[in-house]
């Protein structure tokens, strides 16, 4: 499928949606907190729409829409408050802006049938949002009130992920270099755990990888416990937050070892290209925090992004795509949503691609499949 960059497919239209959210307002340069593109086939009215979104990445044009509008489905790529700028981060909030999304597409779109993708990091997003919707329960940070309309979100009809990772703060530790040993001095390094010191592999050994995954963890709980001091110290000086910056997040050792969960992937590779080089950028998930946005977002103690407290409370029918050549997300966390999820009615397959689905076919077939799926269904 070949068009003009930024044009839809041929046969597929395209609408802007720019709407207020109840916990936000029309800025005053004239963008709306909550913005997306709903794409259908031309002369269309779909019964049948998805909705994705993402905790901060742009998904009005996710890739996979004039896939699905070509197959008689809808597709709303949405944008919460919080695209580009998740460092401000607030879960509750998002899930309502969420819900105005999913409201558009009843309400003034006659969709009668919606389901959710959460795509990447909007797997765990996309379960919060449902199992609020079943059954409420998320809360916000201490100290803070819930976002308006929290408790009454409408609730879709199908979830489906693809290549999705179980939760922000999972993701994180599972990439974070343990060898690290003072958040403050990019450069301090334990070389016992040095997962780019030859000495230590690859291949790594099992008590290597052991010791590594409890580091990795260790370090999660030390930024907390060093967030939940200072967040504390700065708030009784009249602060409400700071920011600060995590360093050397390319670091999973199944990025470098390519026998440790073994797929089709590429070996030592990861998003951002070779992992000994990303490691030491500046770009990296969780590269800039805040104290709040650490609590609410990455740290396994404290943060309600973590997919499986909420695919607990998903009961509707759900498909898990696993994508076998992705760098950063593998099969083992497909068997976690899948294993996670409370719906009788689930489906789990693997496409042979890689995380974006772009080598040759790839999208066409991750399309058909999600449209036999719901046809199956709902159609």
């Amino acid at each position: 499928m070949t068009r003009t960059p930024g044009a839809a497919a041929p046969g597929v239209t395209r609408e802007f949606v720019g709407l207020d959210s109840p916990t936000a307002r029309r800025a005053g340069s004239g963008g709306h907190p909550c913005q997306g593109l709903y794409h259908r086939g031309v002369g269309r009215k779909p019964k049948v729409a998805m909705i994705a979104v993402h905790y901060q990445i742009d998904f009005s044009e996710h890739y996979l829409a004039d896939y699905m509008a070509t197959r008689g489905i809808g597709f709303l790529g949405w944008n919460t408050r919080y695209r580009g700028y998740e460092s401000s981060f607030l879960l509750d909030h998002a899930l309502v802006d969420i819900g105005v999304g999913v409201r558009w597409l009843r309400e003034v779109q006659g969709v009668e049938t919606i389901v959710l993708l959460g795509n990447s990091g909007g797997g765990s997003l996309m379960a919060a949002y449902q199992a609020q919707a079943v059954k409420p329960h998320v809360t916000p940070l201490e100290g803070m009130r819930p976002a308006a309309g929290l408790n009454d979100l409408p609730a879709a009809d199908g979830f489906v992920t693809s290549a999705a990772h179980p939760g922000r703060p999972d993701v994180l530790t599972a990439w974070m270099d343990a060898s690290v040993v003072d958040e403050a001095d990019p450069i301090a390094t334990n070389p016992d755990l040095d997962l780019f010191d030859e000495r230590n592999g690859p291949p790594f050994s099992p008590e290597f990888v052991e010791r590594y995954r409890a580091a990795q963890v260790a370090r999660n709980n030390a930024i907390t416990d060093w967030v939940e001091t200072e967040y504390k110290r700065v708030r009784a000086a009249g602060f409400s937050d700071r920011p600060f910056t995590v360093m050397r997040t390319w670091a999973d050792p199944r990025m470098v070892d390519p026998t440790l969960e073994p797929t089709k992937r590429p070996a030592n590779m990861c998003y951002a290209g070779l992992p000994v080089k990303a490691n030491r950028s500046a770009h990296g998930i969780a590269a800039a925090c805040t104290l709040r946005s650490w609590l609410g977002m990455w740290s396994l103690r404290h943060a309600q992004t973590r997919a499986e407290p909420h695919l607990a409370r998903i009961t509707c029918p759900a498909l898990v795509i696993n994508a076998e050549q992705d760098t950063g997300v593998y099969p083992s966390d497909a068997q976690r949503i899948y294993d996670a999820l409370a719906s009788r009615d689930k489906t789990q397959v693997a496409i042979d691609s890689d995380h974006y689905f772009t080598t040759p076919g790839a999208r066409s077939e991750q399309a058909d499949t999600i449209a036999k799926w719901i046809a199956k269904r709902w159609r």
